[in-house]
């Protein structure tokens, strides 16, 4: 004779489905033991070498800004090929080798806008637009000297359109930097030169009422009273 079964109460319910749980998870462990193990130290690994990686960069990152305090005396001096070259019987590594090296870092990034100045300062206009457009650091002044400098390769060519929308770039970049003014200047002389007159216009207006301390502001009205 068949007993009758005693109903069961949601928490024993529950504690069941829990019981059941727990056995279908050790026998799934137990089938699939070496591959879990073998996931587990895969990712293990991975994060080993993400750690290691990122303890390489700040390495090379903290020798990258080492090498080059060491040769910025000789940019700061006017010594350009110096400071592109450097000086083996010091050892100071010049921002050539420096790019070479680190510029995958931040400071080997900053490296190249020293070396693109560089260039500049020596008349090298392709060779600093080379290192002008690698540019690719987080740091603001940096970014706008990147897209400034590239302006003044195309303004050396004649681009003066070009030039203009890349200083006008270099101005937007960040609010607090001192520049702002010089890149917007530069930006309305390239649009008033490419015959773009309204830009020219906005843009030395926009000095007038926002930089009134700049050494640039005094240019200006010689410049309106073209456009007016």
């Amino acid at each position: 004779m068949l007993t009758k079964q005693k109903k069961l109460s949601r928490k024993e319910i529950k504690e069941d489905k829990l019981v059941e749980f727990y056995y279908k998870s050790q026998t799934f462990f137990e089938e699939n033991k070496t591959k879990i193990l073998t996931y587990v130290g895969v990712a293990v690994i991975a994060v080993a070498a993400v750690f290691a990686y990122l303890s390489y960069r700040s390495s090379q990152n903290e020798d990258a800004g080492l090498q080059l305090s060491k040769v910025i005396d000789m940019y700061d001096q006017g010594d350009f090929l110096g400071a592109i070259e450097g000086r083996k019987d010091t050892k100071v590594a010049g921002l050539k080798q420096i790019v070479s090296e680190y510029g995958s870092t931040e400071n080997g990034e900053t490296a190249k806008i020293y070396l693109a100045n560089s260039y500049a300062n020596l008349g090298k206009v392709d060779d600093a637009y080379k290192y002008y457009e690698d540019y690719s650091g987080d740091i603001d002044i940096y970014k706008a000297a990147a897209l400034a400098g590239q302006a003044g390769y195309f303004a050396s060519k004649n681009e003066y359109e070009k030039a203009a929308g890349l200083y006008e770039q270099a101005s937007k970049v960040s609010k607090n930097n001192s520049m702002n003014a010089d890149y917007s200047f530069l930006s309305a002389v390239n649009y008033f030169d490419a015959g773009e007159k309204d830009e020219a216009k906005n843009l030395f207006q926009l000095i007038k009422d926002e930089f009134k301390t700049s050494m640039v502001f005094s240019q200006v009205d010689k410049y309106l009273n073209q456009l007016n």
